[in-house]
């Protein structure tokens, strides 16, 4: 009465189980992914922070994103898109309006990093998955109040 069963449950579930394991798959390449976007987010922000003028900023914003997302090994499907904006005085402004506040003047720097997740490498015949997820992260960092920038 029994004979086969134990044949039959292992194809019934078998399928499912491998569905979970891609699945999880996944949901753990999203997560590495968007504490990446966050570190890089933090170090672009940073690294534009402490810089003295708008230009240089971008560029070393760009470069710090770039270099953290590198060591992290984040497949994204293009590359990153990095935006920037600021504030001065706790109102909203553009980012190369906080490195032309004056010296005194409370401005920060925002950095936004957009990425498309690809799970191009995870497929499973039998699940239709989108190729990849955008994932956005930002953080701000305020300029030095006393340094001059320009």
């Amino acid at each position: 009465m029994s004979r086969g069963s134990v044949s039959i449950e292992v194809a019934v579930l078998a399928p499912a189980f491998v569905a979970m394991m891609v699945l999880g798959g996944v949901a753990g390449r999203t997560a590495v992914a968007s504490a990446a976007l966050e570190a890089a987010a933090h170090d672009a922000a940073r690294a534009a922070s402490i810089s003295r003028d708008a230009s240089a900023a971008r560029d070393a914003a760009r470069e710090a994103a770039r270099q953290q997302l590198d060591w992290r090994g984040v497949a994204c499907t293009s590359a990153p898109q990095v935006t920037f904006d600021g504030s001065v005085g706790g109102r909203s402004a553009t980012f190369d309006q906080a490195f032309g506040s004056a010296i005194g003047q409370e401005a920060t720097v925002t950095v936004e990093i957009a990425c498309t997740v690809s799970y191009a490498d995870i497929r499973l015949p039998a699940l239709t998955m989108p190729n990849g997820q955008r994932l956005t992260a930002s953080f701000t960092s305020p300029l030095d109040r006393y340094r001059s920038r320009g």
